[in-house]
This record gives C-alpha cells, structure tokens and sequence, in this order.
C-alpha cells in the first residue's frame, strides 16, 4: 500500500492528564470564557435590535446574514471575520453595522460583505471603515472574488471627519482588484446614497432590485438644494432607470431572493480557478478529541502548557515531523497537514532564546523554499533577557527570526492560543507582519508586556528618579499610580479590547481551531502558493 507523505510523519503520543487539576481548572475557566464569547457574539448577530429588524422584515426585505445564507452553496461553512469589531468602544456598534466574511458560492470562494441597514441605515461608521477595509484586504491578498450585497446610507456624517479622506481607499481597492483580474459583483437592496452608490459604480458587475434599489450620488432634498431640480427618487435613481437608461446596473432582479440568485448565476460564469495547492480528498482526523483543548489552553497565562498538546490535536493523523527537535527547545517547528493541506508548524514552548530564534529563522527559510504555508501557534511572552543573553546576541539572533517573519511570501495563518507580549508578538507573525488570517482564543492577553510587570518597571523607575534628586518616595502615591497602570494595561490586553480594533479576525472557540485553519489554507490557495529565498541582511 502507498503511503501518503502525511501518513509517513511520527505519530504525536499525547501525555495530556485529563484527571489532573489543573486540566479541570483550565477546563472550567475556558468554558465561561466560551459562554462570555457567545454573548457578544449574539450581541453582534443583533443588528439594529428587533424594533429595527421588525421594521426591516415589515418592508419585505430580508436581513444580512439572511441574504448571505441565500447566497451560500447549501451547507456550505461560512468563516466569518471580525465579528466583534466595534465591540464596547465608545460610539460603535458590535459588528460595525457589517456583517463579512468567506463562503463558498457557485463552487467559488469569495470575500463577502453584507452592509447592515438596521444600523444607522447601513451608514458607514469609522469601525466599519476598518472591517470593510481588513475584507478587501483577504480578497486582495488571498485572490477572492468579491460580493458587496449593499444597503447604505454612505458615511456616518456626524463623524465624516474620521471616515472621509482614509474611507476612499475603499473605492480605490475595487477598481485595483479589477486591474488584478480579481472579479468585484455588487448586489443591491435598498438605498445607497453618495459613497454608498461609488460601491456598485466601481463593481465589475452590479444587480439591482426593482422599485427596492435607489442609487444617487445625492437624493431628492439635496438634488433640490443644491440645484433647485424637483425629482423622485425612482427617477433619479431608481432600479429600472439604472437598468434601462443609466446602465449603471447590469441586471435587473424582481425580488431579493431573485437578486441572490443573479448574483450565484454571475459567479458561475467567471470560469474560476483555484491556482494554489490542490489537496488530496481524503485525509485523516487527528486521532485525539478537540474538546481536550479547553483543558489543555491555560486560563493563567503564567502556567505554561506544551504546543504538541495542541498540534496533536488539529493536525491530520495527529501525524507531525518535528525539526530540530532536541535544538532550541522553545520553539517547536515540523510539518504536518490540515484537511490534507501541508503546512509548517512553528509553535512556543516557551520564552525566545537565541537558539529557538535561529531555528525558527532556518525552518521558515526551507518551508519557503518547499512552498508550503505557515501556521504559528503563538504563546510567547517575548524573548529572554539579561546579561547573559545580551552578550550572546539575542537581539541580532531575534532579528534574524523577525527578518524571515518579515521576507517570507508562502501564505501565513496565526492563532494566539495565550499570550503575545512584546518582540514576541512580531517574531510569531503578528498583526503587522500580514499574515493571510489571525485569530485567537478566548485566553488570548496581548500587549509590550503585563501589567504587573509594567507596574513593577514604574516602580523601579520612580524610586531611582526619587534617589537621584535626594527624595523620599510618596509610597501612596506610587501605589496609586502602579494600580492604575496595571487596571490600564490589564483592560487594553483584554482579547476584547483587541478584536474590537481588529487587532485579530476573530476570537475563537479553541475546538474550531482546526476548521478554521482549513478554512483559512483553502482561501489562501486560490492564489499560486510561491515561497522567496530574498531575504533581507542576517547580522552573524
């Protein structure tokens, strides 16, 4: 019988203790942190609130996760992104009045975006701005066709002043996708006014429901104002003048339900074609529960818990092929595949040391020169210091990681299983060094560092202050000061106050982690997956 390459890796033999007490404490901290994560999450699903919803359904129109559910193949997964945007922060709405994500339509994976007029009549808020932004990242950098289904107000103009000037890179980015061959289809439900109607205006294709769609740059008030014209709104910019006069639409839909189905009808036509790694059909579940995951991820960021428990758990086969298993210790790197997609594993074990660093460098620089994809599993608390370390080059050593980190092109998916502090959060692929999708799981803290160590660095520096000008230190004072920096920094490191500002695309159940990194390499391969050996300057 032929082997598969992923039946010829090692097995991953679990040493996990699920009697022990601390896979109970885990466990139980996990499961409310999963039941706070369901609240919000239905906090988002709300929309507008049902006296909104109501009034929407009242009119005969459908909701936007309604619609999206319409446009999807049957059955098929939607991976929704950056759900809590938004969330608790001063003036937003949880969600961001848009609902987005990746779903399979016709066959094809595509960047979906669904405006929410039950929100500020679909009105584009500031956070909004940033998650229809991060959306049209994944279509641009993934290769995905995109389908805006709109309903919008435009811009929120109490607050033009923080969407205006960055808000038209929007406009921007779809007229470049289509320079890219990359399709952009605009499905339309009600009104859309001013920036609002530039959306179908720069789509490549554009469906518009009869006497339900009205497309102007400006409408019937401002018409008057500015110009003294009287006009109404299907005249000046209704479905079937844009169908039959305009030709701003391209199709004319009787219904919602029509309009979903002309949208499906168009994506079957693109002839698309994924151009990346085909995986094979079958492939083997891991052969250790998930639901294990709540007891293995540590609730207290300060015990640690061993990465292969979690590979074990969301690789096919539970198979993985370590590299350098007894060099650099704190970093674990091999191979192994998920839903048959090959990926290269790096994954903390504990805190950066320069061995783990030059490790993670050389693994990075061989799975680029095999064109396979990246998955970090990032638990790090930063990279080791002190005398010792300094001297041995642990920053020259950290950049080399950072370098490969930064040069590398095969795609890249991060999950924060814990912590992510400092240089750390860079060297395992953070947000700003792009990987393709980020999630993290309920336990997630992230920031330069934690509060009760910034507060002891406070401490430090005041007292020191104080000694050089030949004063008593206030203690009160300073005890006061280091509360509220430690209540401070706890509150910004909160995984909420992180997803919110789309620091992530999403907090995740860490049961689904296997899913949603499927789902993720699958997205990811509809481009060529094509690695680099150009880096950048290594100082030795």
């Amino acid at each position: 019988m032929t082997l598969s390459p992923n039946q010829r890796y090692p097995l991953l033999r679990t040493r996990l203790d699920a009697k022990s007490a601390q896979y109970g404490v885990n466990r139980a901290a996990n499961l409310l942190a999963l039941e706070k994560l369901e609240k919000a999450l239905a906090k988002s699903r709300e929309g507008g609130g049902p006296k909104y919803n109501d009034r929407h359904r009242a009119a005969g129109k459908l909701l936007p996760r309604e619609r999206i559910e319409l446009l999807l193949d049957r059955d098929a997964p939607f991976l929704e992104l950056c759900p809590l945007a938004g969330h608790d922060v001063r003036d937003q709405t949880t969600g961001a009045g848009i609902v987005g994500g990746i779903g399979v339509v016709s066959g094809v994976e595509c960047s979906i975006l669904a405006s929410e007029a039950t929100v500020k009549g679909g009105a584009i808020t500031e956070t909004g701005m940033w998650k229809s932004g991060r959306l049209a990242e994944v279509a641009e950098q993934n290769g995905l066709p995109s389908i805006s289904l709109i309903e919008s107000a435009g811009a929120d103009l109490p607050n033009q002043h923080k969407i205006f000037v960055h808000g038209g890179r929007g406009f921007r980015d779809l007229t470049r996708r289509s320079k890219e061959r990359t399709p952009t289809i605009c499905l339309v439900f009600g009104s859309s006014t001013a920036g609002g109607a530039y959306l179908p205006g720069m789509s490549d294709y554009v469906v518009m429901v009869k006497e339900q769609a009205q497309v102007y740059l400006a409408g019937p008030p401002l018409v008057k104002m500015a110009t003294g014209e009287e006009s109404e709104h299907e005249e000046l910019g209704g479905a079937e003048m844009h169908s039959r006069v305009s030709g701003v639409s391209d199709y004319l839909a009787e219904d919602e339900r029509d309009a979903v189905r002309l949208g499906r009808e168009i994506v079957s036509h693109l002839r698309w074609r994924k151009q990346g790694i085909v995986p094979p059909r079958d492939f083997a579940e891991p052969l250790y529960d998930a639901d294990e995951l709540l007891g293995i991820a540590s609730a207290d960021l300060k015990v640690p818990f061993d990465s292969r428990e979690v590979i074990a758990r969301i690789v096919d086969g539970s198979r993985f092929s370590e590299f350098k298993p007894l060099y650099g210790a704190s970093l674990i790197c091999g191979w192994a595949h998920v839903h048959g997609y090959p990926v290269g594993i790096l994954a903390n074990n504990g805190i950066l040391f320069s061995e783990s660093a030059n490790k993670g460098a050389q693994f990075i620089e061989l799975c680029n020169q095999s064109d396979i994809p990246l998955l970090y599993l990032q638990n790090i608390t930063g990279f080791m210091v002190g005398k010792k370390y300094e001297q041995e080059g642990i920053i020259k050593n950290g950049a080399k990681l950072i370098n490969a980190v930064s040069n590398s092109t095969v795609p890249a998916i991060t999950i924060m299983t814990g912590a992510s502090f400092g240089a750390g959060n860079y060297a395992m692929c953070g947000r700003a060094y792009e990987p393709r999708f980020l999630f993290t799981w309920p336990n997630h803290r992230i920031g330069v560092m934690g509060g009760k160590q910034l507060a002891g660095v406070l401490d430090i520096i005041q007292r020191g202050a104080a000694q050089k000008r030949g004063e008593t230190v206030d203690e009160q004072r300073l005890s006061v000061m280091k509360q509220m920096v430690e209540g401070q920094i706890d509150q910004e490191s909160d995984p909420y106050f992180a997803t919110a500002r789309l620091w992530d695309d999403g907090i995740i159940d860490p049961r689904d982690t296997r899913s949603v990194v499927a789902m993720s390499l699958s997205a990811a391969c509809t481009k060529p997956v094509e690695g680099t050996m150009a880096f950048g300057v290594f100082r030795h």
